[in-house]
């Protein structure tokens, strides 16, 4: 007989399954004796039947209704060898995408034998473009799988496939030492690649490119051509779907392999290089490569393989060419390095050095540094001085990428303009000569030699006002925040927390109780596949709320320049919630309710806006649960992208009575946030301005010159 493998889940797939969170799962373990025993797994990390858990959550009333994405997981976990076949189903995504529409509807209908002929018929072309694919058989009981995989293709898009193919290969390869770059960064790090002109360059490498995001920032920047190559062969197949699934015009070759010790690219020369490599592998080569061509600054030392990967970028470049890297702080200062820096400064090699705020990328602890490198022209004068920029100077706590882009190119932009002519930004960049910087230490690390604002530039007197100004707005900030702090009573609900019943979205959006609205985010680009200029915003034009004011609570900042163009574009209602969509790095998602003064105002990307029938919800009520963050945990998806799924947020029951309760508190709770944070901003403001007034010699203690 034929029976079909049984599938085995975690406790993070239960959670993901119902839509709550972890901790919840396992207090149904302690709590409930019929929850299904462990079927697999160890002691610490068990194992469960998906048969049995479905069928406890469903007596519970505590099973949603089952999406495309959650129809592909169980597929792929009851197939055997599922994690060869996740990766050999990447190709199939890429395969459906080029299809038209009704040609992709009715794939998932075919008959067994009928799909199976399709896939292999529709793989066998590009299977040397996917790493890792090249013997994918798809074997009768595949079918299944790929029905499943055609069906969410269909239903949510390739993308959203792709993601949870990602999910499944990141799983079960550990996911060790593997880091998305986030796309505000592969963004500012491809804008450094454009030149004087604003030409960007037609070919470009990146010999580490994991999923292939620096790439996929490259190609909507304006490269023809994409190179990458990837150690793990899951990793540079998805780089090759993803981008191909981008930006489809290009000419896209992604090979797998170690880059330093097997360089898939030999004798390329690139217009330039993208690159993210990984920090403090020791065991990269340096006894076997020793000798190797590559190293026209010196040989690596084993503890220093970042500096292997400078080179292997420089040796990839044409004359002129430039490369952009990702380098962990100590590369600038470590002592073993100091040789291999003073040559890299001493040839015109380096270029700049821009320190980042810490959390812009992984790990989130470490203010990372950007290297911009350029391999030097034997017939072009080197250089005299390197660029410095302290971009984690501002204290930017909440990462503002827009601040951070504006910092770091408003520099780059005028120096590579004319270099003899730029003054720099005193405290934020400048323009070091190369004899200042080749001493002993060879220490590259921007704040140590970005001076301050000269105590010239200081007056005492503005200073002493500017400080009473400021001190004036604690004080009433600080007034508002104890007011609002007064009443601190809230009842306990009991022995036990309330348990009520629950409603998705979904749910809500079928019986109207609300509506729900979504703008996309702009594309950029012509039809012809080049950058599309940013449109200027016209006199009197509506505004926009973005995402970042959500998050910042402030008014709208955007302009319809900012939205895309050619749609209908929502505009936002008094009692409207707004969710952010995106999850940023340390914080969950925020929700708002609209105000009457932003009536009418243009709904920004990446902001999910839901429109209440207020008879049946109070917009309070909503926000709060909303943003819940054990209920936005549950309902986030994507492995590249962690993006809020709107449909699977859970609401509770309530008599609008009640709600309107829930609401007032969740109101005053946002108010008190509120208010915390414009006491905040008050004090770093008057802290900050105080301190370099002291430190400036501008301002003197209290008591100074009294007996």
């Amino acid at each position: 007989m034929n029976q079909q493998a049984s599938a085995f889940v975690t406790a993070a797939d239960i959670s993901r399954l119902a839509g709550v969170t972890r901790a919840t799962v396992s207090n149904w373990r302690r709590r409930h004796p019929d929850f299904p025993a462990p079927a697999g797994g160890t002691d610490t990390s068990p194992t469960y039947d998906l048969d049995a858990v479905r069928a406890w959550l469903s007596a519970r009333g505590q099973l949603p209704e089952d999406t495309p994405a959650d129809r592909l997981r169980t597929a792929l976990r009851t197939h055997p060898g599922d994690t060869e076949l996740a990766l050999h189903l990447l190709p199939v995504v890429l395969a459906a995408a080029r299809l038209d529409r009704g040609e992709r509807e009715a794939l998932p209908t075919l008959r067994d034998d009928a799909l199976l002929r399709w896939v292999r018929s529709a793989t066998d072309d590009g299977a040397n473009g996917f790493p890792g694919t090249e013997d994918a058989a798809y074997a009768p009981e595949a079918a299944g799988p790929l029905r499943a995989l055609l069906q969410c293709v269909v239903t949510d898009g390739a993308e959203a496939a792709t993601d949870v193919l990602a999910e499944r290969l990141l799983e079960d390869t550990g996911g060790t030492g593997t880091y998305l770059t986030p796309r505000p960064l592969t963004d500012l790090m491809a804008r450094l690649l454009t030149d004087s002109t604003g030409a960007f360059p037609m070919s470009v490498l990146d010999p580490a490119c994991g999923t292939g995001s620096l790439l996929a920032a490259a190609a909507s920047a304006g490269a023809t051509e994409l190179h990458g190559q990837d150690i793990l062969a899951a990793q540079a197949a998805q780089a090759a779907v993803r981008l191909r699934l981008s930006a489809p015009e290009r000419a896209i070759t992604v090979r797998t392999g170690d880059s330093l010790r097997s360089d898939a690219f030999k004798g390329l020369t690139a217009d330039a290089v993208l690159c993210n490599p990984p920090y403090g592998v020791r065991d990269w080569g340096h006894d076997d490569l020793a000798y190797d061509q590559r190293w026209a600054y010196g040989v690596p030392p084993k503890g220093e393989p970042e500096l292997a990967w400078v080179q292997h970028c420089l040796a990839h470049l044409a004359p002129g060419g430039r490369a952009v890297l990702l380098m962990p702080p100590a590369v600038a200062e470590r002592t073993a390095g100091r040789r291999i820096r003073a040559q890299l400064v001493r040839d015109g090699a380096l270029r700049a050095v821009v320190s980042l705020p810490q959390g812009a990328a992984t790990p989130l602890h470490i203010g990372l540094h950007l290297w911009v490198l350029e391999r030097p022209d034997p017939q072009a004068e080197v250089p005299g001085t390197i660029l410095l920029v302290d971009a984690a100077a501002s204290e930017n706590r909440d990462l503002d990428w827009a601040t951070i882009d504006g910092t770091v190119l408003s520099a780059w932009r005028p120096y590579l303009a004319d270099q003899d002519g730029f003054t720099g930004a005193p405290g934020i960049a400048a323009a070091m000569p190369v004899t200042d910087l080749l001493d002993e230490a060879v220490d590259l690390t921007p704040a140590r030699h970005i001076r301050p604002a000269s105590q010239q530039a200081l007056r005492p007197a503005l200073l002493t006002r500017q400080a009473s100004e400021l001190y004036g707005q604690l004080s009433r900030t600080a007034t508002d925040l104890v007011g609002l702090s007064a009443d601190g009573d809230w009842p306990p609900a009991g022995d036990r927390p309330r348990d009520w019943r629950t409603a998705t979205v979904s749910d809500l959006l079928r019986g109207g109780a609300l509506s729900l609205l979504h703008t996309a985010p702009p594309g950029r680009r012509t039809r012809s596949g080049q950058p599309q200029p940013r449109p200027e915003a016209e006199l009197g034009a509506r505004p926009a709320l973005t995402a970042a004011d959500v998050f910042e609570n402030r008014p709208a900042s955007g302009t319809e320049a900012d939205l895309p163009a050619g749609i209908a574009l929502p505009s936002i209602q008094t009692s409207d919630v707004l969710l952010t969509e995106l999850l940023r790095v340390r914080r969950t998602a925020v929700a708002r309710v609209v105000e009457p003064d932003e009536t009418g105002c243009f709904l920004g990307p990446h902001l999910l806006l839901f429109r209440p029938d207020q008879r049946r919800l109070d917009p309070w009520f909503l926000a709060g649960f909303l943003a819940a963050e054990q209920n936005v945990n549950a309902a986030t998806t994507g492995t590249s992208i962690i993006r809020v799924d709107a449909r699977r947020l859970r609401v509770p029951l309530l008599p609008l009575a009640e709600q309107q309760r829930y609401g007032a508190a969740f109101r005053s709770l946002h108010e008190l946030r509120a208010a915390a944070r414009r006491a905040d901003r008050a004090a770093e403001d008057v802290t900050r301005l105080l301190s370099t007034g002291l430190t400036g010699g501008a301002l003197l203690p209290r008591g100074h010159g009294s007996a």
